[in-house]
């Protein structure tokens, strides 16, 4: 509290004194992370103070404008902490990010500052959890912050190019105030092994930010491999909540019948919808809640079902505001969350327009997600879901993953667990899809393209560019009544 009011209410403007207040207040002997060691909240805190005295001897104030580019692990924790303890602005770039894209990033949002792995190729090591490797700091001819924000982060940039969106201190310490009052996060005394992004939404205040003012230990797996996730979750006695992606929910449900994890106590997921198959999947093998949370980068989170009782219908978290227009979710939003040039139709008069397809329910408030409103296509005047046709395919004998586009026809591109021949996928499509809502193209590929927060990718060039390693011959049809 402060002033009466809560931190989330009262942070200024390039104000640096929310990071003590806020996140590395409580007792100092308490373990607040967990990598390949412990590191208690003491030791963070003066790691924070001597990095804060080296950016500030680099020429970073309060207002400045500082681009992280570090892998997870303590010294990109250490660094976000001390930049925000100078009042500056942080911007955040994925390590995954190939020089071309980090380029084209930092040409847009201009720091003064980059503080990136001292190794070459940071780019490397996608698989790994954490990585703790000493972070350099090089000047960009940028420029002061031109906004009041704290944060810039990218999007996701699933179904096209990133945009710029800022987070104010005050912004994000609210959103941590209103995961305090969701029904089933986790509370002192358990933990968190995070395999979702520190550098995106759900990983930075979800874990990283909730944990550190909460006092919930952040574990982070030495690689995101299943070996490596069943020991995080195993390292210690307490009750222990994994926060991921769909796409890591794999981790845990192809592992082997000798895994015994009495500790687990809920997988919360976010980033994208998840396929009904996959969650059953889940439920059969560990009989514990998956929890389901949507949120966007430019809000957090804004409804969740953490008990998974009302699955796929959630409930809005405090103080987010939800209604339906045309079949598109608008979200209560007072200021535009965009940074620079942005397509105007996107924040109008107080509401942003979540370009996401779904329903509020008008008794009960609560809101279910279809996926993506451009999922929405004409085929002939008749109207086809590409998601519904996307969750058809997916639960096909043999296939893994799936992605349905449409680029002038409805294509699906498809990575494959075990051999389905052609006639198979043909005959299986004909009987439970309407001839009009089928691919007029399947493409087999070895795996599907991800976003670096392990988002399927939607673009088409990617999927295309993903089509040259082909695994089988593509199947292509004359017309969709042709299948």
């Amino acid at each position: 509290m402060r002033d009466g009011r809560p931190i989330g209410q009262a942070v200024g403007r390039f104000d640096g004194s929310w990071v003590d207040d806020f996140l590395l207040a409580g007792r100092k002997p308490e373990v607040c992370l967990w990598l390949d060691r412990p590191v208690t909240r003491e030791e963070l805190a003066g790691r924070v103070a001597a990095r804060t005295s080296e950016l500030a001897a680099a020429g970073l104030r309060a207002g400045g404008a500082v681009s992280l580019r570090l892998p997870p692990g303590l010294p990109y924790v250490v660094n976000l902490l001390s930049a925000w303890r100078t009042g500056a602005q942080v911007s955040l770039l994925d390590h995954r990010l190939t020089e071309h894209e980090v380029g084209q990033a930092v040409s847009r949002i201009r720091p003064q500052l980059i503080v990136s792995a001292a190794a070459a190729g940071t780019a490397s090591g996608t698989w790994r959890g954490h990585t703790d490797t000493a972070a350099t700091i090089a000047p960009y001819d940028g420029d002061p912050a031109a906004t009041p924000h704290a944060l810039l982060q990218l999007s996701s940039g699933s179904t096209g190019p990133s945009k710029v969106i800022g987070r104010t201190a005050a912004n994000l310490c609210a959103e941590v105030e209103r995961y305090q009052q969701i029904d089933g996060v986790p509370e002192p005394g358990e933990r968190v092994v995070l395999l979702a992004s520190m550098v995106h939404v759900l990983g930075l205040v979800g874990g990283l930010l909730y944990g550190l003012h909460t006092g919930v230990p952040l574990v982070l797996p030495r690689s995101l491999s299943t070996d490596a996730v069943v020991a995080a979750v195993a390292g210690g006695p307490e009750p222990t909540t994994v926060i991921g992606v769909p796409f890591h929910i794999d981790f845990l449900t192809v592992a082997g019948q000798w895994a015994r994890l009495p500790q687990l106590k809920r997988v919360t997921v976010g980033g994208e919808l998840v396929h009904p198959r996959v969650r059953q999947a889940f439920l059969d093998r560990w009989q514990v809640p998956l929890g389901v949370m949507y949120g966007m980068t430019e809000a957090g989170v804004i409804a969740t079902d953490l008990a998974g009782g009302s699955w796929p219908a959630l409930a809005p978290a405090s103080g987010m505001t939800l209604r339906e227009e045309a079949g598109q979710l608008l979200l209560g939003c007072e200021t535009s969350p965009y940074v620079g040039l942005i397509d105007p139709t996107k924040w109008v008069d107080g509401w942003l327009h979540t370009r996401d397809a779904g329903t509020v329910d008008p008794d009960t408030g609560r809101v279910t997600v279809r996926g993506r409103l451009d999922s929405q296509v004409s085929i002939g005047g008749l109207k086809v879901d590409l998601t519904e046709v996307e969750q058809t395919l997916a639960e096909l004998p043999g296939v893994s993953e799936v992605v349905v586009i449409h680029d002038g026809a409805i294509e699906a591109f498809v990575a494959l667990a075990e051999p389905v021949t052609e006639a198979d996928l043909k005959q299986v499509m004909a009987q439970r899809l309407a001839p009009y809502k089928r691919p007029r193209r399947v493409t087999l590929v070895d795996q599907l393209p991800r976003t670096a927060t392990g988002k399927l990718a939607r673009s088409p060039a990617q999927l295309r560019r993903a089509a040259g390693d082909v695994r089988n011959s593509t199947v292509k049809e004359r017309s969709g009544a042709d299948v």
